[in-house]
């Protein structure tokens, strides 16, 4: 007889949105002895409440709204707090709800590509939330871009940051991306000279669709950028970071205003290409007139003199000369080839 299946016990939210979990105090993550290193949040928020300047990283990755709801019961986040970052899209941004301050920040990637077409893409981006909260950080992903895995075991490799709390987390976060984007603005700068070269060469094969689609994924870098320095400027001049922190924010400002300086120049340069780009079809499509033109000129001749002696007239001077139509043709070369050399040598042809 087959055994009855048993129906799988139903899951709450998506666990599998946890990517990690940790405690840390004293500027180490503390791993009990025979407990695994990645720790459920529930225990691992019971355990940071016990221990004194201990808090709890928890990074989540696209995590659905049960599972933010439930994270937000054990952390005592706000509904809406909760709710705004289980979606993605969001503009970056920072405010505070209660204890609870929320700081959005874009991802940047550039997308490798032999050549650059009008399907090309160029940059991708994603965003990252950051709750920090007295004894806990949680940092929620979207969109593939900016995996955080190599940004919280270098921090662990900083006890010195590390020990300053949750708002460690968000330093790391931020500083990571920031270098992000000067990375990404290193690649975009040579697609842009690349650019530039092929639409002033002597033998132009750069379509203007393709200055458009770069165009295009400019405005999508450019969101991720510019807009940050703004919360960036806030966040420093409130006193939520700890003091001892705020050197390194001013650094990750710093090294923000030259991405964003460097992103300012590329949409300058972007325009000035396409303008140039434009002004060289305008100028294509004049001397292609002025061919057309002049090759119309010069078949005017013969038809003329053909439309003249083919008329139905008796009476035609050198109708009935035997040089007639020698003449004619004649003078059909001569005057177009006089109108030929004379073009020429104007540049009409």
């Amino acid at each position: 007889m087959r055994p009855l299946e048993t129906a799988p016990a139903p899951r709450r939210g998506n666990p599998d949105a946890v990517i990690d979990c940790a405690v840390y105090a004293s500027g180490a993550r503390r791993v009990e002895p025979g407990r695994p290193r990645q720790l459920p949040y529930q225990e691992a928020a019971r355990l940071a409440r016990r221990r004194r300047n201990a808090f709890v990283w928890l990074g989540l990755y696209e995590p659905d709204r049960p599972t933010m709801a439930d994270v937000a019961e054990v952390f005592g986040l706000h509904d809406l707090v909760a709710e705004q970052a289980a979606g993605g899209g969001h503009r970056p941004g920072v405010e505070t709800v209660g204890e609870v301050t929320r700081l959005v920040l874009r991802t940047a990637r550039y997308v490798e590509h032999d050549r650059l077409t009008d399907t090309s893409e160029v940059v991708e981006t994603g965003d990252i939330t950051v709750l920090i909260g007295p004894w806990f950080a949680i940092t929620v992903r979207h969109g593939p871009v900016g995996p955080l895995r190599q940004v919280r075991q270098e921090l662990e490799e900083r006890p010195e940051v590390l020990r300053h709390g949750p708002w460690a987390v968000a330093y790391a976060v931020g500083s990571r991306l920031v270098d992000n984007y000067l990375d990404v603005a290193g690649h975009v700068e040579r697609d842009l000279e690349r650019l530039e070269e092929e639409s002033f060469a002597a033998v132009r094969n750069t379509e203007i669709a393709h200055i458009y689609q770069l165009k295009r994924e400019m405005v999508e870098f450019k969101r991720a950028v510019l807009p940050l320095a703004e919360p960036l400027s806030r966040l420093l001049d409130s006193q939520l970071p700890p003091a001892v922190l705020r050197p390194y924010l001013v650094d990750v400002r710093g090294r923000l205003s030259r991405a964003v300086d460097r992103v300012a120049g590329f949409d300058d340069l972007l325009n000035s290409i396409l303008q140039a780009r434009l002004a060289q079809i305008s100028i294509d499509q004049n001397d292609d007139m002025r061919k057309i033109a002049a090759w119309a000129a010069i078949a005017a001749v013969p038809t003329v003199i053909a439309g003249v002696y083919g008329m139905n007239f008796a009476v035609i001077p050198g109708l009935n000369s035997p040089y007639g139509f020698s003449g004619a043709v004649g003078a059909m070369i001569v005057i177009g080839g006089g109108l030929y050399w004379r073009l020429k040598r104007t540049g009409w042809l």
